[in-house]
């Protein structure tokens, strides 16, 4: 598809909302000479700003009114951000990564070991930095890692990645797909376009991933934790293994959990299998070192520090249940948990297990502190709270002993107390080192 097919020039182009995607494909659209019009159903200082900076560039912006749904009902075409974007990319080298969980850190991995081969390489998409945004740039990287949500996936009918990533299946946002059948298939989009040349990388622990993956066209290469795959941890060198010859130590990989070694997984054979070019010695000694001085990303499993013999463990990211299971699972000392937020459909029965393995103490908050304390006060300790996010912390800190740990993996999203999920995490941040 060529910049033309996305509507005539004299059309009007809508595009709805005015976060940075929205932004940054006004902008990208308005360069190439579309006559566009913006809006977004929120009215904020942030919205405002924006709305002035596009109306500066001649693009005509409502501020508290849209209405997708008119569009879908009167059949108008309707594209994602991505699939603009990729009209205005020429011949891009694009990783594209989807899955429940995992996929911001392994899009993140992806590109720091594309890097690490003295690579140009971006990542892009879902991770933050929208593809317009870097479809925009005079000069395009040569190669991109594109985290796809379930939503962008669904209006993303042109995207055939070099290599395609699926990283895991569950259930999530059943707050906003009827079932998880729908949720599955949005993210079965991503083999749209396969055919015999394409290549896919596919989790071989997740029974879903190689379900969905299984009559799919193309090449696949598989990851494993736990048995033999393309790439997989060797349970008796504790080495991660991948297309058959030793990589890295696992004690050298910087990241908690062991699901970030499938993730580290998933992201080198991922880079190998893009390119033979990736598979050499000398580049497979890149891909390692890249490995070691990889860190994790702010609000997924990051240590925030050790004060008075106590470990604090930032997973704010983890919106729903099953993110916050591996967290849990992942951990190494008795933990103090904090679950809750705004609910979003799911039980959490779901974690007893995990739960009665590895937590001393669950503190439930929020809006879903009810349902919480219900669903697993039959298997541990549970503290049940409001929305006084202090009082959380006090609680935890009283709770922990030295040589424990305090792991807020919330299993909810963020809106009821707060923003968005980032600003969950730095508030935990913030008072977790206050008085230490």
């Amino acid at each position: 598809m060529t910049p033309r097919e996305l509507v005539p020039r004299e059309s009007e182009i809508a595009v709805i909302g005015l976060a940075k995607s929205g932004r940054a494909v006004a902008m990208l659209l308005r360069k190439h000479g579309y006559n566009v019009y913006a809006s977004d159903v929120a009215s904020s200082p942030d919205t405002g700003r924006c709305a002035e900076e596009l109306r500066a560039q001649g693009i005509a912006v409502d501020v508290g009114r849209h209405d997708l749904a008119f569009a879908r009902e009167n059949g108008i075409t309707i594209a994602s951000e991505v699939e603009v974007a990729l009209n205005f990319l020429e011949e891009p080298r694009i990783v594209a990564i989807t899955g429940t969980n995992g996929k911001t850190t392994t899009t993140a991995l992806i590109a720091h070991l594309l890097r690490g081969l003295d690579l140009e390489a971006v990542e892009a998409g879902n991770i933050g930095t929208p593809l317009s945004e870097i479809a925009g740039r005079e000069q395009a990287p040569k190669w991109i890692s594109l985290e796809m949500s379930s939503f962008q996936l669904h209006d993303t009918p042109s995207l055939k990645p070099l290599v395609g990533v699926l990283t895991n299946l569950s259930p999530d946002h059943l707050d906003r797909y009827s079932s998880v059948e729908e949720y599955y298939a949005d993210k079965r989009r991503l083999f749209a376009n396969a055919d015999g040349d394409s290549v896919w990388v596919v989790n071989h622990d997740d029974r879903a991933v190689m379900r969905m993956a299984r009559d799919v066209a193309g090449h696949k290469y598989s990851f494993s934790v736990s048995e033999d795959a393309e790439a997989c941890l060797d349970a008796r060198t504790n080495e991660l293994v991948v297309l058959g010859a030793p990589l890295l130590q696992r004690r050298d990989l910087p990241l908690l959990g062991q699901h970030n070694v499938g993730n580290a997984l998933a992201a080198s054979v991922a880079v190998m299998a893009a390119d033979r070019s990736h598979q050499t010695q000398k580049a497979r000694k890149g891909i390692a070192a890249a490995l070691r001085t990889f860190r994790s990303l702010p609000h997924r499993l990051e240590l925030v520090g050790e004060f008075g013999g106590v470990q604090w463990i930032n997973d704010s990211k983890a919106t729903n249940v099953s993110s916050a299971a591996v967290a849990i699972d992942g951990m190494e000392r008795p933990t103090v948990l904090l679950l809750g937020g705004r609910h979003k459909g799911e039980a959490y029965t779901a974690l007893s297990d995990v739960v009665r393995r590895k937590a001393k103490r669950v503190i439930a908050y929020g809006e879903a502190a009810p349902i919480i304390a219900t669903d697993l006060r039959p298997v541990v300790d549970v503290v049940r709270l409001g929305s006084d996010f202090d009082e959380v912390i006090q609680a935890a800190r009283a709770a922990a002993r030295p040589g424990d740990a305090v792991l807020l993996s919330p299993a909810c999203s963020s809106y009821d107390m707060f923003s968005n999920y980032e600003e969950r995490g730095e508030r935990f941040r913030a008072l977790a080192a206050k008085e230490a």
